[in-house]
């Protein structure tokens, strides 16, 4: 069953607003996608358990969301 979630974070490199649609019924997931505002790449790493999901978004850094 899909399930999605709606997740803003900003980036880590100029601080744009990124907002996303995530399908958290694939389980956890590991990317690389580029802001849309400065074209740095950020690493995006979701953790999908039964009551939430949890959004790290960062470059060298991680912050949570």
């Amino acid at each position: 069953m899909i399930k999605y979630t709606e997740k803003r974070a900003p980036c880590p490199h100029c601080g744009h607003q990124i907002g996303m649609t995530v399908d958290s019924s694939i389980g956890n997931q590991d990317f690389y996608d580029d802001c849309p505002a400065c074209r740095h790449a950020i690493h995006l790493e979701l953790k999908i358990d039964d009551s939430h999901v949890k959004l790290t978004i960062g470059a060298e850094d991680h912050s949570i969301f």
